[in-house]
């Protein structure tokens, strides 16, 4: 795919998507009511320091997929030009039960014509052989993408950060994907606990090296009622500032690239349950501050991405 005629100086998701597909594309926020072994006692109990899906998770936890998809779609086609979507099953670890109720719950997104795209939230440590033919199966009809969390490719702040797997898990994730018509996409967290800027250059430099698809970029947000809260509360974190995280976030695309997918450039929690960073709130002024961090640059995605350290 040519990436020519950008508006930006990365490769953003909505124009990979009009490249694609010829029109604005949605993405169907889709919960499966399934759980995480970070919380089901397997690995752990309490999740990820930072974790609370309630922040982001829109209140649709009790209805059946198909009412989900069904129900975004017609608010959708009625309030807006949009007429393409991609399914996201989103919450949790997407992964994480019985082959026959994975293929059950991805089954359900066939019935909706006008869905061009699977995408399927996991982790690295969920997912096998036998969930991978699964989700390859659904590319014969539809593009079929995979979200891996991993957030930084240092074991030491995975481990800090209670994340339940390493980073050799998704190495062994990448070898299991990577041959099959699979896209990948990676989250990433800047501004973990105990990491700094070469932290960040060294796990964007480690994805530059792999064969990804796309990326995700998060903030690290305080979100109410989590481990990190009361690390915030203590004094035991400092949060970046949104200059630093554009910064970064800006390095870590010129390290990309230039034919990966930047899905996402911030995030943001529902303001009853963000603690901090505030400025995480104003998203499409993060978005702004990354525009003109590029022209004041004058620099593109993957300007160093043949550079090795």
């Amino acid at each position: 795919m040519k990436n020519s005629n950008r508006s930006k100086a990365y490769l953003s998701f909505g124009h990979y998507l009009k490249l694609q597909y010829g029109c604005r594309v949605r993405k169907l926020s889709v919960h499966s009511m399934l759980t995480c072994p970070n919380r089901d006692g397997s690995k752990g109990e309490t999740g990820c320091i930072y974790c609370n899906n309630r922040a982001f998770t829109p209140r649709h936890e009790i209805i059946p997929i198909h009412d989900q998809i069904s129900g975004q779609i017609e608010k959708l086609k009625n309030t807006t030009n949009v007429k393409k979507f991609i399914a996201y099953f989103q919450t949790y670890t997407n992964t994480y039960a019985p082959l026959a109720r994975l293929k059950t719950m991805y089954d359900t997104v066939l019935a909706f014509p006008d869905i061009v795209a699977l995408s399927i939230g996991t982790r690295p440590d969920c997912v096998n052989s036998e969930i991978l033919d699964l989700i390859e199966s659904y590319s014969d009809n539809i593009d079929v993408w995979i979200e891996y969390g991993l957030q930084s490719v240092h074991n030491e702040s995975l481990k800090r950060i209670s994340r339940g797997h390493t980073v050799e898990d998704f190495y062994h994730a990448m070898e299991l994907t990577a041959p099959r018509n699979i896209k990948i996409c990676v989250h990433v967290i800047l501004g973990l606990p105990g990491e700094s800027h070469r932290h960040v250059v060294q796990t964007a430099r480690k994805l530059a090296s792999l064969p990804i698809q796309g990326i995700k970029f998060h903030p690290l947000q305080v979100i109410r009622q989590t481990i990190l809260e009361q690390w915030y509360r203590e004094g035991r974190i400092k949060l970046l500032d949104m200059e630093t995280y554009v910064s970064w976030v800006a390095d870590f695309i010129e390290i990309l690239s230039p034919e990966v997918v930047i899905q996402r450039v911030t995030a943001d929690a529902h303001k009853d349950w963000l603690i901090a960073p505030l400025w995480c709130q104003n998203k499409g002024r993060v978005l702004q501050s990354a525009d003109l961090e590029f022209s004041k640059r004058e620099t593109v995605q993957g300007a160093k991405y043949n550079e090795r350290p």
